[in-house]
């Protein structure tokens, strides 16, 4: 069975009706079997977080040492509340666009690029679940004490931030992103994580732009996540 062409099936009437543009990529982690629809690059917004976070562990890893003080502020600040001065702070803690890349090499990530404005970055639905493997899997190059500490606060987002992949399963760890584009006035809404289902474990990602509304991106986002992990 070809899952892409399933997932697709399911994915595709929801997407046409929103006139929005989305992708969406899974992975059951116990059978390992995964699907992605659309090929689309995307601003990552505030889901980059993540991957900034990933980043930071690293650098702190390669150096041999622990987060400062500061630093575990502004990552709880960054995840847990998606805090963009202290995310800006951390940015620039780990190089900006060139230490993300360069972070990214090693994390497997292909077709993610950093910009100047974080939030900027593109990436793919693809490269996404890529780095959910790396936050969730244990064959990565973060450290399980890395990989722990930056799950724990994907598990404690605030309650007016607990949507999107969450609408698939429970035991939910995740990290949104949303953002309006100045040019268009249509909103970017985004959202990763992994989601627990029917016993199942997977990993989620979904990305989207042009919803006329922050609601009507986070409805189509959450029913596209829905639709993923059935579609296993």
């Amino acid at each position: 069975m070809d899952l892409d062409t399933v997932l697709a099936a399911a994915v595709e009437p929801v997407v046409a009706r929103s006139g929005a543009s989305l992708s969406v990529a899974v992975l059951d982690t116990g059978s390992g079997e995964s699907a992605v629809y659309g090929e689309e690059t995307y601003d990552t917004a505030s889901i980059v977080k993540v991957d900034i976070l990933a980043a930071l562990l690293l650098a702190a890893q390669d150096a041999g040492r622990s987060l400062t003080a500061q630093e575990k502020t502004q990552a709880a600040a960054m995840i847990r509340l998606s805090d963009n001065p202290a995310a800006t702070a951390l940015w620039q803690t780990i190089g900006g666009a060139q230490g993300l890349d360069a972070a990214n090499e090693r994390l497997g990530l292909t077709e993610t690029a950093g910009a100047d404005a974080w939030g900027l970055t593109q990436t793919t639905a693809r490269d996404q679940l890529v780095l959910l493997q790396a936050v969730f899997g244990a064959d990565s190059v973060l450290s399980e004490a890395s990989r722990t500490y930056l799950q724990r606060l994907m598990e404690q987002i605030s309650t007016d931030q607990d949507w999107g992949v969450s609408a698939a399963g429970s035991g939910w760890a995740l990290k949104n992103g949303w953002m309006p584009r100045t040019a268009t006035g249509l909103w970017d809404v985004n959202s990763i994580g992994r989601v627990s289902v029917d016993g199942r474990m997977c990993l989620l990602a979904v990305l989207s732009d042009g919803h006329a509304t922050k609601e009507a991106g986070i409805a189509l986002v959450e029913a596209a996540a829905r639709k993923a992990v059935s579609s296993l």
